[in-house]
């Protein structure tokens, strides 16, 4: 006499491994930070104390704040180079017009004046001319670090006043500033995007672009509004991170988009648009920190974390191409 009992399908080996993807794809990055905080805890006997974790928050804070805007940008397809330079260039313009007797206010409000118009410079160029964000955003991040360096005629300018010093170097109940500030960035850009009808068609048009527009989705101001946001808040960044530093630098976030980019790819957006997680990005900029911190906390020389950096961001690249794969098979 027959017992067999039925519980569902089993799942086949392509479905098992489509599975397995998945779940590396929505867990993995939460692992990886956990190993890398249990191997410095062993390996560093000050990595775990409050004031280093501390200062790690404070280090990445500046990524995590652009972070958020290139997100917005990747999911729908895009990318932007420029982040690093926009920094510079607020911060620049920020102190600048301080220690020209301008009221806080306005400095700030020029700066993120420019975010704004470096958003929409590559968002016109983007639509209009047709030319790829990859080539357009890569242009611009000359082009404002070269607006960067005129503005201080290459020097740095000192004499930032104390309310602009509070945003980068404050704390509210033992918390810095910067910290308060990625959160609250971080927290405002996953509302947009889980809670918004903005938030949907971000990943409508990352999703598939024309079926989007056949929807009755504006692709080009979506565009526009997308780089608009992420230049807003990389200005926003060189702010902070001018008040932090005390002063306006011309090299200031140059070489930042590396870690930006390779933060928001690793926390699991696609490259190809539509998919990711502000949370998953959160946790990137975590391992990015936690790996710059531990590495100077075990004296790994300089250019050997240039090659882990890169490294990272292939691996992070190369997971990415995996999965789409993976789903394009499915």
């Amino acid at each position: 006499m027959s017992t067999e009992t039925t519980a569902g399908p089993v799942p086949q080996g392509g479905d098992r491994r489509r599975a397995i993807v998945a779940r590396l794809a929505q867990y993995g990055i939460y692992f990886a930070l956990l190993i890398l905080v249990v191997f410095f805890t062993i390996s560093s006997d000050v990595f775990l104390s409050s004031a280093n974790l501390l200062n790690v928050l404070r280090q990445v804070s500046i990524i995590g704040i652009c972070a958020v805007g290139l997100t917005f940008v990747l999911l729908t397809g895009g990318i932007d180079l420029s982040v690093g330079s926009v920094i510079g260039v607020a911060g620049m313009t920020c102190a600048t017009l301080t220690a020209a007797g301008f009221p806080v206010v306005v400095a700030v409000a020029a700066a993120l004046a420019f975010g704004l118009l470096a958003g929409l410079i590559a968002g016109f160029i983007i639509n209009e001319a047709g030319i790829p964000p990859l080539i357009t955003t890569l242009g611009l991040m000359t082009t404002f670090r070269g607006v960067s360096y005129i503005i201080g005629g290459g020097l740095p300018v000192y004499g930032v006043p104390d309310t602009l010093k509070f945003l980068g170097q404050g704390y509210v109940f033992g918390i810095p500033v910067p910290v308060i500030l990625m959160a609250a960035t971080l927290a405002f850009g996953h509302i947009v995007l889980t809670h918004t009808r903005f938030g949907r068609e971000v990943y409508g048009v990352g999703g598939n672009e024309e079926a989007a527009r056949l929807s009755g989705v504006n692709v080009k101001w979506l565009k526009y509004k997308v780089y608009a946001l992420s230049g807003t808040l990389a200005a926003f960044a060189g702010i902070v991170l001018m008040a932090r530093v005390n002063s306006g630098q011309p090299k200031g976030g140059e070489g930042y988009e590396l870690d930006i980019i390779t933060a928001v790819v690793l926390g699991g957006v696609s490259i190809f648009g539509g998919v990711g997680r502000l949370t998953g990005v959160l946790a990137g900029v975590l391992i990015m920190g936690v790996l710059a911190n531990g590495m100077i906390l075990l004296n790994i020389n300089e250019y050997v974390q240039w090659v882990v950096k890169g490294s990272v961001l292939l691996a992070a690249v190369a997971l990415d191409q995996l999965i789409n794969r993976q789903g394009k098979s499915g």
